[in-house]
């Protein structure tokens, strides 16, 4: 993966991350539960208009993925793009910042 790429993704995926109205609606993915904007707006208690902005930015972070079925659009969490995710913020992390004394002779 290019450097860039790699950038923008895990910036992608930080910035998913970063707020408190979107991983409240993580929460709501936690059981494998397929969701819709408007399922969403209600158990997070914010506007649909906002539960789908706030889905935009967890899909361009690869958090959720979407299924259309005639007009209705389902999301769901991602946990393979999730964990590869993880797993490479975790590489870069151990890579730019080692644990204290990892690297002391």
């Amino acid at each position: 993966m290019s450097g860039s790429l790699f950038l923008a993704e895990t910036q992608a995926f930080l910035k998913a991350l970063a707020s408190e109205t979107r991983q409240q609606i993580m929460q709501e993915f936690a059981t494998g539960a397929a969701l819709t904007v408007g399922e969403i707006a209600e158990r997070c208690g914010i506007g649909q208009s906002t539960a789908s902005e706030q889905l935009t930015i967890l899909r361009q972070g690869g958090l959720v993925t979407l299924t259309r079925a005639g007009k209705q659009v389902r999301y769901r969490a991602d946990p393979s793009r999730i964990s590869d995710q993880l797993e490479v913020l975790g590489d870069f992390l151990a890579r730019c910042c080692p644990p204290t004394g990892a690297g002391d002779s």
